[in-house]
């Protein structure tokens, strides 16, 4: 693979455990490859810890978008206020992001299309038509399709668009 080069890319900080996590998301995304790894040296074991020859980061890409993993501590914990959107062109497609993405994952993390991964990514798994309906529809039925959609874990795009028609 080619070095990623964009001139804003995603570092994510994982607890020592990057190479399982890019193995994670490369399956669970078709659109996806590693790239290169990089290795600590015996340079600043005083500070990281870390011994020489443990992989320190792996660069990868989903989607054409490119991330850095990066082998560290649990020092720096994830948030739920940063989250990746996963626009999705069906049911299908919601189904197969939401259940490869919330195994072994906090079920209690899931709600509204929001999950928190195995890892502690939070992730947004979203119909695009959900947007569609959110922009173009009238107060009344963007007031049902609210409401149904704050019920949910997965997002049912059916449901949705049943909430969203109904008279």
């Amino acid at each position: 693979m080619d070095p990623v080069i964009q001139k804003i890319t995603t570092n994510l900080w994982f607890d020592m455990n990057a190479e399982e996590a890019v193995d994670f998301y490369t399956s669970v995304f078709n659109n996806s490859k590693i790239g290169r790894v990089t290795y600590y040296s015996g340079v600043g074991n005083e500070s990281h810890r870390l011994n020489a020859g443990k992989v320190m980061t792996i660069e990868f890409q989903i989607e054409g978008q490119g991330f850095l993993a990066l082998n560290g501590s649990p020092a720096f914990p994830y948030t739920e206020a940063i989250s990746f959107i996963i626009n999705c062109e069906s049911q299908e497609e919601v189904d197969h992001y939401w259940d490869k993405l919330t195994q072994g994952s906090d079920k209690r993390t899931q709600m509204c299309g929001w999950l928190t991964d195995r890892f502690g990514i939070t992730w947004q798994v979203v119909p695009i038509e959900l947007n569609n309906m959110l922009i173009d529809g009238e107060a009344k039925k963007v007031e049902r399709l609210t409401n149904a959609l704050m019920k949910m874990k997965k997002l049912d795009l059916k449901e949705l668009l049943r909430a969203y028609e109904e008279e």
